[in-house]
């Protein structure tokens, strides 16, 4: 794993929601879209994509003034695009051009800023399920997420693995063979993150450097979702998954909202990241941690003063 003579550097990671900052992302839901006319849908789509393009240049310029050097994007920036009754394309929107330029105003923006962006789709995204139709209504957002990360400008789309379907084996070599015929575009922007119930570290990280995948390591899914690796092993091999890419690491930190020693699930996430979870092997390392936690922007400065560690933008 890479590490500087003088100093190692963490790039810390705000996810999709502000606690303090004026910023929203708006949502829209196939049950209220199906009670309108085509018209008034395109209409209604047009104004949430245009309000979530222009939000999306406020959330960068929010992160760089408060210090923050990475943003994992909304995924539903364009709700319901793929979806089979109301789905649609930009250029069905009346203002297609303005949004379109929204994008690439807020695009421009974090290229300047050395902004690092990734999108994490929601987990209906299953490339390894032995039904078909799961399989390609899955590609076929995962073909809308890399036209939106074009759109934005981010260079990372991470997904989970999938289920294990009551054979292991059987279900990783189907995401083997999706993951392998995905286009060029789709491909170089794929990472993969172990999960807190099916697949752990030891799980992926061989068919990872088999694939040229790297391996976002979530330390939080690892503690509740455990291998034989310890944390400092994972990190070891997650951070040396990135080399082909040119990237430093990526990863996700959460404290649980049931603390650790009260005996439940640990897999929600709290409102803030206790600096006892944050594994002493990361402050030795050039990274970027994504903040999982529900208080936002705020978790994420919280944290880092606490721990007092260099960090860029």
């Amino acid at each position: 794993m890479r590490k500087t003579e003088e100093k190692t550097v963490i790039q810390w990671g705000l996810c999709c929601i502000f606690r303090n900052e004026r910023i929203r992302f708006r949502r829209a839901s196939a049950a209220a879209m199906l009670k309108l006319t085509r018209t008034e849908q395109l209409r209604k789509l047009d104004e949430i994509a245009r309000e979530n393009a222009g939000s999306l240049s406020a959330a960068f310029a929010a992160c760089v003034r408060l210090g923050i050097g990475a943003f994992r994007i909304n995924s539903e920036l364009l709700p319901l695009a793929t979806h089979p009754v109301v789905g649609y394309r930009i250029d069905e929107l009346e203002n297609a051009e303005e949004i379109l330029k929204l994008f690439a105003c807020a695009r421009r923006y974090a290229a300047t800023n050395h902004l690092r962006l990734s999108l994490h789709p929601d987990q209906y995204v299953v490339l390894n399920s032995p039904r078909r139709e799961v399989v390609e209504s899955s590609l076929c957002e995962l073909l809308h997420q890399t036209k939106l990360a074009e759109l934005c400008g981010a260079a990372e789309i991470n997904l989970h693995p999938g289920g294990v379907y009551g054979d292991r084996r059987a279900a990783l070599q189907r995401l083997r063979c999706v993951i392998a015929a995905l286009p060029r575009e789709t491909a170089r922007r794929l990472t993969l993150e172990n999960d807190d119930h099916s697949y752990a570290v030891a799980d992926l990280i061989d068919l990872c450097g088999e694939l040229e995948v790297p391996l976002t390591y979530d330390v939080h899914h690892h503690r509740v979702h455990p291998d034989f690796l310890s944390v400092e092993a994972a990190t070891e091999l997650a951070a040396a998954s990135w080399a082909g890419r040119g990237e430093t690491p990526h990863f996700h930190l959460s404290s649980p909202a049931l603390p650790w020693h009260v005996p439940g699930n640990h897999r929600p996430h709290a409102e803030f990241v206790d600096v006892a979870d944050f594994p002493a092997c990361w402050r030795n390392l050039n990274c970027t941690v994504d903040v999982e936690a529900k208080a936002g922007e705020v978790a994420v400065i919280r944290l880092r003063d606490a721990l007092a560690l260099p960090f860029g933008v």
